[in-house]
């Protein structure tokens, strides 16, 4: 059961203790960010800075200007990390250190993109635009997410990819100074601020036979409780994935619903695997490409929804969010316990920061049940935002799983 952390370039840049003190947690891998969105990040052990701020998306390393000349959707580059090509620069560094490197690559989620380019990203049924969310239904959105994670993913050094939010993004999203916790929102609330009412997604669910006005007047209707007080409100749906899926068609009507979710779907899908199969046809033989993924199909975000068959079909793997209790893995990982195929990957994604609702503490415990319930490898999100107290607990963890017969790291 192998073992990987998340890390940022600056974590490693001008930090010349950093490779040497990863390596010596116990970790084989490093998840290393090369597209990555805005972000405000501690860094609590490096010898120059405390605080890293990322204003915008970017990518963590030269891009091509052939590859990108005249190109309405192009990426950004940073001027917050130091160097031409800090990802390059991070790489040699913790393979020096006999760590393996996967370039982490975040896709359908840039607020930058958005707000210069409003035309492209999910429009929700009051038509309220979303910036943070490009629509991946969009011919020319899905064409700069394909290139991007072609030219991100296949970084010198890299040995493989983790795509991040490949597919849908919606409502969630932690916004600056955000302020819309008002109204507690359900999975189902959630999903129906999410669709996206674009021109494009409109014309698709024309094809598909329904009405974008009608269902538009739907989800308003459905929603409707919400901001309404003392009325019956959607947000006191069932949480749990499946209870998420039955709200929404309780809500909608399931003929409505089906024309979302049909379209929805297929452009999710449709995405997916030209993304994987750019990656790949970039790639040398051997180089590994999972997915960020949840297996309720209908959910949004960094993790968006996938049915898990399709999803180990499509790719090499999935990087499952575990963290939350045993209630959590089990509802996560289960989707994934049947057969699948005998290369296929499912890591268990835990969170290890005690400040952002990690449990250092129970890894040891988290991963053994992770690895019952069919996870193959653990993913550590974040080494590089955590406190050393919780890198320690981290050290310990994986030294009592690496003695615990089949169930070590």
């Amino acid at each position: 059961m192998r073992a990987a952390a998340f890390l940022y370039p600056w974590d490693v840049i001008g930090d010349p203790d950093a490779p040497a003190r990863l390596a010596g947690l116990g970790i084989d891998q490093v998840a290393l960010a090369a597209a990555y969105h805005s972000t405000r990040a501690l860094t609590p052990r490096h010898p120059r800075h405390r605080i890293v701020t990322a204003r915008h998306s970017a990518v963590l390393y030269p891009p091509d200007p052939a590859r990108w000349a005249g190109r309405e959707l192009r990426p950004y580059t940073p001027d917050w990390v130091a160097g031409p090509d800090p990802f390059g620069a991070a790489a040699r560094a913790l393979a020096d250190a006999g760590l393996e490197v996967h370039s982490w690559v975040v896709l359908a989620h840039n607020s930058r993109l958005g707000a210069e380019h409003p035309s492209v990203v999910v429009r929700n049924a009051y038509g309220d635009a979303y910036p943070w969310a490009p629509c991946i239904a969009r011919p020319e959105v899905r064409g700069y997410l394909v290139d991007l994670a072609a030219e991100a993913a296949v970084r010198p050094g890299a040995r493989g990819t983790e795509l991040e939010s490949c597919g849908w993004y919606g409502l969630a999203h932690l916004h600056a100074h955000d302020k819309i916790a008002g109204v507690p929102l359900s999975g189902a609330a959630q999903y129906l601020m999410s669709v996206c009412f674009c021109p494009v997604c409109a014309e698709g669910y024309r094809r598909l036979g329904g009405s974008a006005e009608e269902l538009r007047a739907a989800v308003v209707r459905a929603l409707e409780p919400l901001w309404s007080a003392g009325a019956a409100s959607p947000a006191a749906a069932p949480t749990d994935r499946e209870g998420e899926w039955a709200a929404v068609e309780a809500l909608l009507g399931a003929e409505p619903a089906g024309v979302l979710r049909t379209w929805r779907d297929r452009a999710a899908r449709r995405l997916r695997r030209a993304v994987v199969g750019a990656v790949r046809a970039a790639a040398p033989d051997g180089f590994r490409v999972l997915l960020h993924a949840d297996p309720a199909a209908h959910r949004c975000g960094a993790h968006p929804g996938v049915d898990p068959a399709q999803a180990l079909a499509d790719a090499d793997g999935v990087v499952l969010p575990c963290t939350g209790g045993a209630a959590v893995r089990a509802a996560v990982l289960g989707p994934f316990a049947g057969p699948r195929p005998a290369a296929a990957t499912v890591a268990a994604n835990l969170t290890i920061v005690s400040g952002m609702g990690g449990s250092p503490r129970t890894l040891a415990a988290d991963a053994a049940h992770a690895a019952r319930l069919g996870a193959d490898e653990l993913r550590l999100y974040h080494a590089g935002l955590a406190g050393n107290d919780d890198l320690t607990a981290v050290r310990e963890a994986l030294a009592a799983l690496r003695d615990r017969p089949g169930e070590g790291p």
